[in-house]
């Protein structure tokens, strides 16, 4: 649907590297490898995104090092938006909100530096989970989306060592009041 509305292919991939995750930050050298494609296209939609406010620059060395700009007035809107495209918003909805003793949730993997992919990479941090229950609710997603959705369940002190050394992004938590939170 999204790509529908936004033809350029460089401008979806640096919406979905930036805004997924908007710690990401990158250099035009570094997409040009990861994204496979000219620096002159990189080039122009980074400038576009910069003049607009929505990407921060800084120069480090002989770099200048892009980043999303949290406090631009859209950057939420285009956030929630890339969720509900890469269906993230479902999972939550279906899956999280319904599996017990849950204490947060993480979108790992190539979403997670800010890289489209099929395969949505979870960390679900949780006591006694049912993971045949959680299981059976992928698969009812994974319809809905049309993305195959990957899970590894984990406990809160093997979660802190995972999150610690890999790009990871806070999609739920259950504050200590016992309230759940979507992000």
């Amino acid at each position: 649907m999204l790509d529908a509305l936004i033809t350029s292919k460089t401008r979806l991939k640096l919406l979905m590297k930036f805004f997924l995750n908007g710690d990401n930050k990158s250099y035009l050298r570094g997409l040009e490898s990861e994204f496979g494609e000219s620096s002159n296209a990189i080039r122009v939609e980074l400038n576009r995104f910069e003049d607009a406010g929505l990407l921060v620059a800084k120069v480090d060395g002989n770099k200048k090092i892009y980043q999303a700009n949290k406090q631009h007035s859209v950057y939420k809107d285009i956030y929630n938006l890339l969720i509900k495209f890469v269906g993230i918003d479902e999972i939550i909805e279906k899956v999280l909100c319904r599996i017990g003793d849950l204490h947060s949730a993480y979108v790992i993997g190539d979403f997670a530096r800010g890289i489209d992919n099929k395969i949505i990479d979870l960390l679900l941090v949780g006591n006694e989970l049912d993971k045949m229950y959680v299981y059976s609710l992928l698969e009812k997603v994974e319809r809905l989306i049309g993305r195959k959705v990957r899970v590894l369940i984990v406990s809160a002190e093997e979660a802190e060592s995972f999150t610690k050394n890999n790009p990871h992004l806070l999609i739920w938590h259950c504050d200590t009041n016992e309230t759940a939170v979507k992000l």
